[in-house]
């Protein structure tokens, strides 16, 4: 048997974090990994004294690094400084206490808003910096951006050092999301709004035409190819963790999954007022297609409906 590897994951208890850990318990155990997953009670990761403390107290080999201070649109737009200051922050503790404490590798979470604002489609790994990001969330999308900047430095300066690198995932979705209809993604603000029109006896309205493409990505599948990447990933690069492009799904599509996932048979309104946002923001997986050929995606609709399952049977205490 090898070296026992200790990791810790921080942002354990979000989407991504239970998703990883739910994988991790029933498909992945290792008996030469020890897996922590942290949240924002084990300390205050924008703290360096706070954060040195759980490096100290856990002595990790290997970490995951998911935790980021998150919010939706209109939060984005008015606290801009904030999510900068915050998560730049939090990535330097979390990036120096990896170098302090010689940890061997950390898989930083990054975000597929980091890509520039004006460019061409599909994005690929190579495009990230060539261009400011949306200036809607530029504060967030540039301390995210800087991880792969820090992860580059280090490299540059400390080569025989921690491998720090990143992966950057498409729309996440699954159980544990954040439901919150004015404050979610796509696809759980849907989930929840469908709950509600039937159990209201209302149509469903969705916002926008329904047009607009995104590529969904299972957060359980999503772990299973983090944990690949903390393995067996080893380049500096960023890696993109996405479906196909010709998995895309329509937002109407998207809508159409939900409701069949519970068996909604009401009208469906669109509420074309609402802005549509981005049309597309296509990503290639090439780059992890060439990795991994083999690799299946859980078929949408299956995905969609054990999401549902548990927004169901979770209702009263899920986030919302």
């Amino acid at each position: 048997m090898g070296e026992q590897k200790r990791i810790i994951v921080t942002g354990g208890t979000g989407l991504f974090g239970k998703a990883l850990e739910e994988v991790v318990a029933n498909e992945e155990n290792r008996s030469d990994e020890t897996w922590i997953f942290l949240s924002s009670k084990d300390g205050d990761l924008c703290d360096a004294a706070a954060t040195k403390a759980i490096f100290d107290k856990h002595k990790p080999t290997h970490v995951i690094h998911l935790a980021a201070l998150v919010g939706g649109l209109f939060k984005n737009l008015k606290y801009n400084l904030d999510f900068w200051r915050m998560n730049t922050q939090i990535n330097d503790n979390v990036l120096h206490n990896c170098h302090l404490s010689k940890v061997k590798k950390c898989v930083s979470c990054l975000s597929t808003c980091i890509f520039p604002d004006k460019t061409t489609y599909p994005i690929d790994e190579t495009m990230v910096h060539n261009g400011p990001p949306h200036t809607s969330n530029f504060g967030y999308s540039y301390a995210k951006r800087m991880i792969d900047v820090q992860n580059r430095a280090y490299h540059m300066q400390y080569p025989d050092g921690c491998l720090f690198t990143s992966v950057v995932p498409t729309n996440i979705y699954g159980k544990h999301d954040n439901f919150n209809m004015e404050d979610s993604h796509v696809l759980p603000g849907l989930i929840h709004k469908v709950y509600l029109a039937q159990k209201e006896g209302k149509p469903l309205v969705v916002w926008g035409t329904g047009s607009p493409r995104r590529q969904f990505i299972f957060s359980k599948d999503l772990a299973r190819l983090m944990i690949w990447v903390l393995r067996e990933y080893d380049e500096i690069d960023p890696i993109i963790l996405s479906v196909g492009e010709e998995d895309e799904l329509s937002i109407m599509e998207a809508a159409e999954l939900v409701m069949e996932g519970m068996q909604f048979t009401g009208k469906v309104e669109f509420d074309t007022s609402k802005s549509d946002g981005q049309f597309k923001k296509t990503a290639s997986n090439a780059k992890l297609r060439k990795y991994r050929p083999d690799f299946k995606f859980t078929d949408p609709k299956e995905a969609i409906k054990e999401t549902c399952d548990w927004f169901i049977a979770n209702y009263e205490k899920c986030r919302k």
